[in-house]
């Protein structure tokens, strides 16, 4: 099975322009708000979008169903299970809609209960939730649309939509600010912007293909379907939220809406260097799906190893120059006194973030295969052990203690379990693994090490320009190696695999239980 791999390099290249967008649009608004409002502020902007952030749950893993079913009706034909799917997903995300404004309107009346918020900022708390909580409840349909040009594989649409929206966001904020308008008026031109891409990813999707939806296509049987797949996904849902969103919630409730800014400048930049390796990974799952559903289980470990490999090749020079440059980093983007709290922030979070990432792919390949119970029983451990330790240590160690918290759990599940669980789904050796999928990376990262600890010694850069320079030489120390890599085609061939001599059987075994699935 063979897959486009001019498709496959336009929907990457578009993925990593439309965060690069993002990426900037952020490096520049989120000093510009924090200054223009403050730490109490920028903290309660964090905070409250965090806490919504929560209404993630309610997806209940349908979307994630989506994207695998329709990669597979489009494949197969199957125009009338299509408009099911679609219809069936439309009328249950309708009803999770209606449900969360319900939630927002409970919460909003309790909020200043729950969370240290300064006298001054209690109505304004109110406001922000109850504006940010009926967009994300609106927002709940259009996800059917972006879900189904991920399944069609036109990423290259979804960040067209995503980079213009980017853009206008930014641009209406920076004109809301600069007339002393509030953090409401920020808040309601952030979350307008994701609503009109999703009017525009749906006439999209009308235009490539012909449904036809209403109530009649509506089936219990296509629920089922859904339920079947997205149950796992929730739980793997839940665990991201208990991993990675509570942070904010902690930090909020044990110390300060002012301590949750600190935390956050060394997180997202964590967030940053993470998105840029989940922008190219989520090709995969599709790609996986496809590989699943003729049981190829060559293709199935080539999209392994290769694909971890370049996610590999993405975030270790990332991982890199953050860990040397990170103070500089911090300085020349928020200012120097924010480097003595957040820096630390970055290095603990950093590290196994960077152990996760460079596996992007192996989660993917699980899902593509709906092979991901074990993944969700093991997250949601690590995501339940995340909560206990951060409430545990931020109460003696604040905001290190909290980001601890996260570290250690993250760091058991991807040195422990993934690539171990993965190597014997696919009957593949671990160190075979191991050395086809991060041997070359690390190679071609060392040289760009030394070139950092040499220009450290020649300045360090306090300003954004030395900073641009310094690692602008670095990359290029870096680019020369991975041109090589591409040029003899070492970055993405996959030879020499140490593995059991079941092929054969495996693949059959693979396409007869998707097509029980199917």
């Amino acid at each position: 099975m063979k897959f486009d791999k001019r498709q496959i390099f336009r929907n990457v290249g578009s993925s990593w322009f439309a965060l690069g967008v993002n990426v900037l649009v952020g490096i520049f608004l989120s000093p510009y708000i924090l200054h223009r409002l403050g730490d109490t502020a920028f903290g309660l902007w964090i905070l409250i979008f965090s806490l919504t952030g929560y209404y993630g749950l309610f997806d209940l893993g349908i979307r994630s169903s989506i994207v695998r079913y329709v990669a597979r009706f489009a494949a197969t034909g199957e125009q009338e299970e299509l408009d099911r799917l679609v219809s069936t997903a439309l009328a249950s995300y309708s009803c999770i809609g209606m449900l969360t404004m319900l939630i927002t309107l409970v919460v909003a009346w309790f909020v200043t209960a729950i969370f240290k918020i300064p006298l001054e900022f209690l109505t304004t708390a109110r406001w922000l939730l109850l504006i940010v909580g009926a967009a994300v409840s609106l927002g709940f349909p259009f996800a059917v649309f972006s879900g189904i040009l991920e399944g069609l594989q036109r990423f290259y649409l979804l960040n067209f939509t995503s980079i213009s929206a980017t853009l206008l966001r930014a641009l209406l904020i920076v004109v809301a600010l600069r007339d002393g308008r509030g953090l409401l008026t920020v808040a309601l031109i952030t979350v307008c912007m994701p609503l009109l891409g999703g009017l525009i990813n749906a006439a999209a999707v009308f235009r490539l293909i012909p449904l036809r939806l209403g109530i009649r296509s509506v089936r219990r049987s296509t629920l089922r379907q859904i339920a079947s797949y997205s149950g796992t996904t929730f739980v793997i849902i839940v665990a991201g939220r208990l991993r990675f969103k509570t942070d904010a919630l902690v930090i909020g409730t044990f110390l300060s809406a002012a301590a949750v800014t600190y935390f956050t400048i060394g997180a997202r930049l964590v967030d940053y260097a993470t998105e840029v390796v989940q922008s190219m990974a989520q090709i995969f799952v599709p790609m996986s799906s496809q590989s699943d559903a003729v049981g190829d289980l060559g293709r199935l470990r080539q999209i392994f190893v290769a694909g971890n490999r370049m996610c590999a090749l993405v975030i270790f020079p990332i991982t890199a120059i953050l860990i040397v440059l990170g103070k500089s980093v911090i300085e020349a983007w928020m200012g120097a006194r924010y480097v003595a709290a957040s820096y630390p922030i970055l290095l603990i979070l950093l590290i196994p973030s960077t152990l996760m990432i460079m596996q992007a792919a192996s989660s993917r390949v699980l899902f593509g295969m709906g092979k991901h119970q074990m993944l969700a029983k093991v997250t949601l451990a690590e995501g339940i052990a995340n909560l206990v330790l951060s409430i545990l240590l931020v109460r003696k160690y604040g905001i290190v203690g909290d980001a601890l918290g996260t570290a250690i759990p993250l760091s058991c599940t991807v040195l422990f379990f993934l690539p171990i669980h993965l190597c014997r789904l696919l009957k593949l050796r671990l160190l075979s693994y191991l050395r086809h999928s991060f041997l070359l990376p690390l190679g071609l990262t060392a040289p760009l090490v030394g070139a950092l600890f040499l220009l450290r010694r020649w300045f360090i850069p306090h300003h954004l320009l030395p900073l641009a320079e310094q690692t602008l030489i670095a990359l290029a120390v870096y680019g020369v190696g991975l041109a090589w890599a591409v040029w003899t085609r070492r970055a993405w061939q996959v030879e020499g695999l140490s593995y059991d001599e079941r092929d054969a059987e495996i693949g059959i075994e693979l396409a007869e239980t998707s097509r029980q699935e199917a």
